[in-house]
C-alpha cells in the first residue's frame, strides 16, 4: 500500500471516528434524554431558522437562554415545568441549532424572531423566562410585544442601556463579570484568538462566572460552540450592543406593567436586573438564590423551581 493511501485511509478513520463521537455526544443531549414528551422542531421565522426543544401541556412557557450556552441549559427544569406548562427551549439566532446568519444581534431583532416564533406555534400570549441575554431579549420582548407577554421572570443579568455601566478602572475580582462585554466587541481579534481554543477560553468563562462549575455542561458547549460560525455569531451579540443600547433608552420610556420576578445568584450578578428594573416596572419582586453562580438554571434548579413554579402559575 502506498504511503498517500495511507495516509488517505488514516483520514477517512480519524473523520469517521469524530463524526461517532460527535454523534454519540448529542445523543446525551437531544429532547429524547428529557422524557418522551419533549420534541425537536424548526421553524423559518424573520429570516433565521430557529431550533427549539418543546414539550408538557398547559399555558405556553419561552425558555431563551444565555451566552454561551444553547437551551440544553433549560435541561434540569424542562420536566418539571412541563406538568403543568407548555415549554419551548429556543436556540436563538446563531446559537446551537439555529441558523447563524451575519446580522441582525440587536434586541429588536431578536425579539421579533421569538416573537414570530411563538405565533408560528400557535401562541399569541406566553410567559417567559430568560437567563443572561435572555433577560436582555426578555425586556426587548415585553416592551416591543407587550401584549403577547403575560409575565416574565428574569434570571441573572444587568441589562445594557438601563443597568449604569460599571467604570472602566475595576479591581480584579469584580472586573471578572465585565471585562468580556468589551472584549467580545473587538473585530476580528476575539475570532484570531479563540480560534482552536474555544474549550480554554469558554472553560475560564465557565470556570469563573459559575459557583458550581461541575453542574454546568461545559462539554456540550464547547462542542456547539467550536463549529463554524458559532463563537463569531456569539460575539456578534456584543458587537450589537451600540444599537441595542440605543433602543433600550427608547424602551425606558414605557412603563412595564406585567409581573417580572428577578431572581439573581448570591455568586454571580446577585440580583441586579431587580435593582435596575425598579423604576419602570409596576409589578416587581425579587429574590437572591443561596449557595448559587451566575448560571441559575444548571447550579441551583431546585432552588430555581421553588420559586419559578408559583410565579408562572399566577399564584
Amino acid at each position: 500500500m502506498s504511503l498517500r493511501l495511507s495516509i488517505s485511509w488514516l483520514s477517512t478513520i480519524i473523520l469517521l471516528g469524530a463524526l461517532f463521537i460527535a454523534d454519540a455526544a448529542r445523543s446525551q443531549t437531544t429532547p429524547a434524554t428529557l422524557g418522551p414528551e419533549f420534541n425537536d422542531g424548526y421553524a423559518n421565522v424573520n429570516g433565521v431558522r430557529l431550533h427549539y426543544v418543546a414539550g408538557g401541556n398547559g399555558p405556553p412557557v419561552l425558555l431563551i437562554p444565555g451566552w454561551p450556552e444553547t437551551w440544553w441549559a433549560w435541561r434540569n427544569v424542562m420536566p418539571a415545568l412541563a406538568r403543568k406548562f407548555t415549554v419551548i427551549a429556543v436556540d436563538t439566532r446563531g446559537m446551537g441549532e439555529s441558523s447563524r446568519p451575519t446580522s441582525g444581534y440587536d434586541m429588536a431583532t431578536i425579539a421579533k424572531d421569538l416573537h414570530e416564533l411563538m405565533k408560528a406555534l400557535g401562541h399569541q400570549r406566553f410567559r417567559i423566562v430568560g437567563h443572561d441575554i435572555g433577560v436582555w431579549i426578555g425586556y426587548a420582548m415585553a416592551t416591543d410585544h407587550p401584549d403577547s407577554v403575560e409575565r416574565m421572570a428574569l434570571l441573572d443579568s444587568n441589562i445594557p442601556g438601563v443597568t449604569p455601566s460599571p467604570p472602566i478602572f475595576l479591581p480584579k475580582s469584580d472586573n471578572t463579570h465585565s471585562w468580556h462585554f468589551m472584549f467580545n466587541q473587538l473585530d476580528d481579534l476575539p475570532e484570531m484568538l479563540v480560534a482552536g481554543r474555544e474549550r480554554e477560553y469558554l472553560s475560564w468563562i465557565f470556570s469563573n462566572y459559575a459557583y458550581r462549575p461541575d453542574a454546568v455542561a461545559i462539554d456540550h458547549y464547547v462542542r456547539a460552540y467550536s463549529m463554524p460560525g458559532a463563537m463569531r455569531a456569539g460575539f456578534a451579540y456584543y458587537r450589537a450592543l451600540p444599537d441595542t443600547i440605543e433602543q433600550n433608552k427608547k424602551r425606558m420610556q414605557s412603563r412595564l406593567k406585567l409581573p417580572i420576578l428577578a431572581l439573581g445568584g448570591e455568586h454571580g450578578t446577585a440580583n441586579v436586573a431587580e435593582t435596575t428594573l425598579k423604576q419602570y416596572a409596576d409589578d416587581l419582586s425579587g429574590h437572591v438564590l443561596a449557595s448559587c453562580g451566575h448560571y441559575v438554571p444548571e447550579e441551583c434548579p431546585s432552588a430555581l423551581l421553588d420559586r419559578l413554579m408559583p410565579f408562572l402559575d399566577g399564584s
